[in-house]
């Protein structure tokens, strides 16, 4: 999967919950990521649960969890396709939202917790595995969206890390 690197990190903000550290753990590891669609800003949580504080009724966000899959780490991605207005049409143009902007959204997560795959760089080749939730079957589906590896825009930092 080729991503283009889309991401502007002075719009990207991180918090990290109680429990994590920048390189630390490796299994529940999770992340919540919503968006504001006035200003384009990005807000990523991670931590070791999901940060339902951050999510709305539209449900537009973006939720990862590290875990074992097939004897390997990989990171699992959950999006709610139907959110809250329901119908096959409104799930149709959220489904189409979801793909288009799911590249910058695991860019954001690779960048935003650049410091956890520079302590852990086999994690960049782990399998994302992204389970799109609908009750119609045309858009309820689990996909192998390749690696962070494929997510990572190579973005300069300040963090003195080299990549």
């Amino acid at each position: 999967m080729d991503c283009l690197a889309r991401l502007n990190p002075e719009k990207l903000y991180v918090d990290f919950a109680p429990g994590v550290t920048r390189t630390d753990p490796i299994m529940g590891r999770s992340y919540t990521l919503t968006h504001s669609d006035t200003t384009g800003d990005l807000f990523l949580t991670v931590g070791l649960v999901f940060d339902y504080s951050k999510i709305t009724s539209m449900r537009d966000e973006v939720l990862g969890r590290w875990n074992i899959y097939y004897n390997q780490y990989a990171c699992y991605i959950y999006l709610y396709v139907d959110g809250e207005m329901g119908g096959a049409a409104a799930s149709a143009v959220r489904n189409m939202i979801f793909r288009r902007e799911l590249p910058l959204a695991l860019e954001a997560i690779r960048y935003g917790d650049r410091e956890f795959f520079y302590a852990h760089p086999t994690l960049n080749n782990a399998p994302i595995i992204v389970y799109f939730f609908s009750a119609f079957p045309q858009y309820n589906r689990v996909e192998n969206w390749g690696t962070f590896a494929d997510y990572d825009g190579v973005i300069p930092d300040d963090s003195g890390y080299e990549e």
